[in-house]
């Protein structure tokens, strides 16, 4: 089902799908704000050439629009295209989080590769793959109360480190060797050479990283040095500053997390005190056009970067020290491995690695991929010796509450 095309108006949009309405006013399109207008303005300019107008890039505008259709509880989530699930002893049962700009194209592969892995091999695939931005506690709820490994999903998929390592949820099972990894990625993808991305004890699949990095304003900076490193904005030149994705709790805990190892308690303090404010990444590409309270930096996945326009105050840097990630995880269940594999292998697949990489600018660890990125961007990552040496959960909460304190 298609929502809209490059031809459809705005006022067909936002008629039939109003919980649009937020993602044209954050970008520029103030008029849609306004029913009087929007009747004026919108029923003669078509989605292709309102982008135009604006300069913003059709593919990726489309998606945060889809991403705000799907949001929308009222709504059929066509691309998901799953049967109403089967209580089947057999079956599988497949659960997690997608990234939003690459959510569609994915579903739309891994529906095709159900429909004929079920009718080969009769076999039935229950699943439930939503966008990213409907939180973990969607995931959780699948596994609230569950004791027993049985019970549980046969595989999980989603970024960050919030659920994956407490030991209240996946922790625990991870413990009792319930989880494997056969994703059969012996060496991750050469851009990754200088971190240690694979998991040393093979509980966890890594399937691509979010990285974080910086969009600076420059027409805000007055005198100031242009930060090139996360050092740079904990100084005091940066305070209330910076805007971060608080609500975007992977990518927001990886940084703290990250922070906090290289940077200790005063470095989450100080991050706090430097914080603006707290912006969708959509907005925040269009943060140079508020009135008062203009950020200089904005921290933001490398995606939305892509959206800002060339030749404008906003210029994105991506961090010496590197781009602080957010894995985007795999676990499978080491008992039902045999049937799993082949949804193991597809999400593992170069097919899969190219959508996430050149459709969401989500570095795929796949070894024969071009990720188009120089080798010359590093990445910052929490590395395993200290995710299994400190109680990662616990260490979100401290650096949470740290952060929080600091913005007073």
């Amino acid at each position: 089902m298609k929502y809209f095309d490059e031809n459809s108006t705005l006022l067909e949009i936002v008629e039939k799908y109003p919980e649009t309405i937020p993602v044209f006013t954050s970008n520029g399109f103030s008029q849609m704000d306004d029913e009087e207008q929007r009747a004026k303005f919108a029923k003669s300019i078509s989605l292709k050439m309102a982008l135009m107008l604006k300069q913003l890039d059709l593919k990726i505008f489309s998606n945060l629009l889809i991403e705000a259709i799907e949001q929308d509880d009222t709504n059929i989530d066509a691309t998901l295209a799953a049967t109403t699930k089967v209580d089947d002893v057999e079956a599988l049962n497949i659960v997690g989080l997608l990234p939003c700009p690459v959510r569609i194209p994915l579903l739309e592969q891994f529906n095709n590769f159900v429909k004929a892995y079920s009718t080969e091999n009769d076999l039935i695939i229950n699943h439930e793959l939503k966008a990213a931005s409907m939180g973990l506690d969607w995931v959780e709820n699948n596994i609230k109360g569950v004791t027993d490994s049985k019970d549980l999903p046969d595989l999980f998929i989603s970024a960050g480190f919030d659920m994956f390592f407490d030991e209240e949820m996946i922790g625990k099972f991870k413990k009792q060797d319930v989880f494997e990894d056969t994703t059969k990625l012996e060496k991750f993808n050469t851009l990754f050479d200088d971190i240690h991305l694979k998991d040393p004890k093979g509980h966890y699949g890594i399937i691509g990283v979010v990285p974080a990095v910086f969009l600076i304003n420059n027409k805000e900076l007055d005198g100031r040095e242009v930060p090139k490193s996360w050092k740079d904005i904990l100084k005091p030149e940066f305070e209330k500053r910076v805007s971060l994705p608080v609500g975007d709790f992977d990518l927001f805990n990886g940084i703290l997390l990250n922070i906090h190892k290289h940077y200790g308690d005063e470095g989450v303090k100080k991050l706090g005190r430097s914080l603006l404010e707290s912006m969708h990444p959509s907005q925040m590409v269009k943060s140079d056009r508020k009135k008062e309270n203009k950020p200089i930096v904005t921290i933001m996945p490398y995606f939305f970067t892509k959206m800002v326009k060339e030749g404008g105050p906003m210029s994105a840097i991506w961090p010496e020290d590197g781009a602080i990630v957010s894995p985007i995880f795999m676990l499978s269940k080491k008992e039902k491995i045999d049937k799993l594999q082949p949804v193991i292998d597809f999400f593992a697949s170069l097919e899969v690695g190219k959508i996430l990489s050149h459709s969401g600018l989500f570095p795929s660890v796949h070894p024969d991929l071009d990720n188009n990125i120089p080798a010359k961007n590093k990445f910052m990552w929490l590395e395993w010796d200290y995710i299994y040496n400190n109680d990662i959960s616990k260490l979100i909460k401290h650096c949470e509450k740290l952060f929080n304190e600091a913005i007073g």
